[in-house]
């Protein structure tokens, strides 16, 4: 595979794939590259604001309100999780509890502690518990992102 990148001032960000034929892996890059552009609509004051997936930490249902948490900001979503989840395949999101989808991308380490348990630290030292029921959710996207 041969990679190249190059700087066009002034274009939207392209993507070219060439490939010698399709294949399940040409369709698995192409699917990855389309989710990367995967936005939900958040709400922040009296304002609405497209969040892109790269963005998002951490999505938490709270007192049945979702909310979009990235770096600096928190942002109301007026979906569901099973909106989420039916977006979120072939993306660093995973559910991590039942409130809870975490954005892997984002993770900087995990830690084992008691009961079985996992804590995810996030770029932004942000620590999440991630609950048994979900450890082998978290182990599929792990070996998918090892490929």
């Amino acid at each position: 595979m041969k990679i190249e990148t190059r700087e066009v001032k002034g274009q939207p960000l392209t993507v070219v794939i060439e490939y010698p034929e399709w294949s399940e892996s040409v369709e698995s890059l192409y699917k990855k590259i389309g989710r990367m552009d995967l936005s939900f609509t958040g709400k922040c004051d009296d304002r609405s604001v497209n969040i892109g997936i790269s963005d998002i930490f951490y999505i938490e249902n709270v007192e049945r309100k979702l909310f979009l948490y990235t770096r600096d900001e928190v942002y109301r979503f007026d979906g569901t999780m099973a909106d989420i989840e039916n977006n979120m395949y072939d993306t660093g999101l995973v559910r991590i509890s039942r409130t809870c989808i975490m954005n892997t991308d984002r993770l900087k380490e995990i830690r084992q502690i008691k009961n079985s348990h996992l804590e995810a630290v996030l770029d932004n030292d942000e620590k999440l518990i991630v609950s048994r029921k979900y450890l082998a959710d978290i182990k599929k996207i792990f070996k998918r992102k090892a490929l």
